[in-house]
């Protein structure tokens, strides 16, 4: 198994995720949901305003050649559901982390847990201090995996959107807004603070876990690539 990650450009959009590429929970005020339009369009322009204002805002996960999920970070303010949350608002010195999706089941937790190293090495490169996101606590009426499976058939929800905040915890991010069902978490980017350690030592439980090697990822990665 040969794993690639590699930024976000203004050019790969189709290169996400089918449901990625249709979600309306991040880029859609929560005010207008159900409104009729064009989810691909309305998330394409939303990516490509990011992506021109401020940069690289996405990682893309392929195995063997095939995408197979993204990561998805960019400032608060360009995120309208971000004000919404009873534990908001993002600290203003964090970049907010919005999608986290895999499109294969096998081994979700360490392509989720590559996705959000690479995220936190094109951060550092740029000087970001934090790394924040809105987790979910799940309940008995979720009726969605820990993370987020990327098919186009998903509606949009908390459910289906949102983070795993027990996930996010298991690679090194802690609670600074503590909520029954939407903490916000953080991890901290200094570079003396020693987040590559945190996130190597998670990749390593992770992979302990599923039992399987893989090749060393930052030799396959593209990180921060614009």
């Amino acid at each position: 198994m040969s794993a690639m990650v590699t930024g976000v450009t203004l050019g790969s959009f189709e290169h996400l995720p089918a449901h990625s590429r249709r979600c309306s929970f991040w880029v859609l005020d929560p005010a207008s949901d159900g409104a009729a339009v064009d989810l691909e369009f309305e998330n394409e322009v939303w990516l490509s305003t990011i992506m021109l204002e401020w940069g690289s805002c996405g990682q893309l996960l392929s195995v063997d050649g095939n995408t197979i999920g993204c990561a998805l970070y960019c400032p608060p303010r360009a995120v309208p559901r971000a004000s919404t949350f009873p534990t908001s608002p993002v600290s203003p010195d964090a970049v907010l982390l919005t999608q986290l999706r895999i499109d294969s089941p096998a081994d979700a937790d360490l392509h989720s847990a590559t996705l959000i190293q690479a995220v936190v090495g094109d951060l550092v490169n740029r000087g970001v201090r934090a790394l924040e996101a809105f987790g979910i606590r799940h309940n008995a009426d979720d009726a969605s995996p820990a993370i987020p499976n990327a098919t186009a058939h998903a509606t949009c929800s908390a459910a289906t959107c949102m983070i795993d905040a027990d996930f996010l915890e298991k690679v090194g991010f802690e609670v600074v807004a503590p909520h029954h069902r939407f903490p916000r978490l953080r991890l901290e980017l200094d570079r003396d603070h020693g987040w590559k350690q945190d996130v190597e030592s998670a990749l390593e439980q992770l992979l302990v876990a599923a039992s399987i090697s893989v090749v060393d990822i930052e030799q396959k990665s593209t990180v921060g690539a614009q």
